[in-house]
């Protein structure tokens, strides 16, 4: 038997830091969505535990331990065995959650396979606070350190630019240059909204207070923002989680997607890619 699940790229559209735990972790309120560009996980019955990894993002990703595929399938049933293969598509440690949606898709798809029930979001948790997010691919709001999680639904149709400039930017040194940690959360009820241009305006008026300390650490983040800024029929460019992966939000695909061509031809080393929701 053999079980194939896909690993959607991890979109915060919001993130605001509201405060810190006394263990270090911090408290977070981030509105999630997913996009339709992502990796691939593939699963299928063995005696032992093993990862192999292919794709054009596949240089550098370990197949061993240090990979959240396979501590995945540790949590889920120690000691048993399956065939893992990871398809990479998405670039690594960029803030768009691929290693915990490539954990997360590896959970159901061994769920699957196995016959076992999902973790609880406790035990998610230490795999990663992205993990139970990417558990359940849809629009959600990630409240705490990443175990309180709300369906979001009914968000006007948007589509996304992905643009990264292939910088790496630990998290770490990201939140240890935050200015403050005490940030206020957004709203306590969510509005809806009928379009994508009203959405935008919503979103400039919340935040990612992850961004500016990002910016400062690597200023090619501030540059894929005014890139993306830039492109036609952009209504807000925002970073996503801790960078350097940035977004712009669109209200049509046509336009979205000849915003990535536009930005594939004048920067051919970043990672681009054009996007509608998972549904």
């Amino acid at each position: 038997m053999a079980v194939e699940t896909f690993a959607p790229a991890k979109i915060n559209l919001t993130l605001h830091v509201t405060g810190q735990r006394a263990d270090g972790y911090h408290l977070l309120d981030s509105l999630v969505v997913f996009a339709d560009v992502g990796d691939i996980v593939r699963v299928s019955s063995a005696a032992d535990l093993s990862l192999s990894v292919s794709g054009p993002r596949a240089a550098g990703v370990p197949c061993d331990y240090g990979n959240l595929v396979m501590r995945a399938a540790r949590l889920l049933a120690p000691g048993r065995g399956a065939r893992l293969a990871l398809e990479k598509h998405l670039p690594t440690a960029s803030g768009i959650g691929g290693g915990s949606s490539d954990a997360a898709a590896a959970l159901r798809a061994l769920v699957d396979l196995w016959g076992l029930r999902m973790p609880d979001v406790s035990a998610l948790l230490t795999l990663g606070a992205d993990v139970p997010v990417c558990v359940q691919p849809e629009a959600q709001r990630m409240q705490g350190v990443g175990e309180h999680l709300t369906r979001v639904p009914g968000l006007p149709p948007i589509w996304l630019v992905l643009a990264n400039p292939g910088v790496a930017v630990p998290t770490p040194s990201v939140f240890r240059a935050l200015a403050r940690r005490d940030n206020p959360p957004m709203p306590r009820d969510l509005p809806r909204l009928a379009n994508a241009a009203e959405f935008a305006v919503w979103l400039r008026m919340m935040r990612n207070d992850l961004e500016a300390p990002a910016c400062a650490i690597a200023p090619e983040i501030n540059q894929t923002l005014r890139a993306l800024d830039a492109q036609s029929g952009c209504l807000i460019a925002r970073m996503s989680g801790s960078g350097a992966t940035c977004f712009g939000l669109f209200a049509d695909p046509l336009l979205a997607a000849g915003a990535a061509r536009a930005l594939t031809a004048a920067h051919p080393n970043w990672w681009v890619a054009s996007a509608g929701l998972v549904a």
